[in-house]
């Protein structure tokens, strides 16, 4: 199972942090400073989800939302990877 969807569209939001559109999703939700709100209602969506098909809908949906939180705080997703292979090893 590789990651590789994971990095392009992280490289993607944080292309959107850095040069923002008026059209695009990941911007408008960081100028309005949402992101924590929208990982909180992603959240819940994926506890509230009962069929598969759903949940995976719900869980993508909360592992981008998550991304975007990581580009606001400058966090790189590989800082991530690293914390779970590190936890991996135990």
């Amino acid at each position: 199972m590789g990651t590789e969807i994971l990095e392009e569209v992280f490289e993607v939001i944080k292309d959107r942090k850095r040069n923002p559109k008026p059209e695009s999703y990941v911007a408008g939700l960081l100028r309005a400073g949402k992101t924590k709100e929208k990982i909180m209602e992603e959240a819940q969506e994926l506890i509230e989800a009962s069929e598969k098909s759903e949940i995976i809908h719900e869980a993508a949906d909360l592992f981008f939302h998550a991304m975007i939180l990581l580009a606001e705080k400058n966090v790189e997703l590989e800082d991530v990877m690293e914390e779970l292979r590190r936890r991996r090893k135990r």
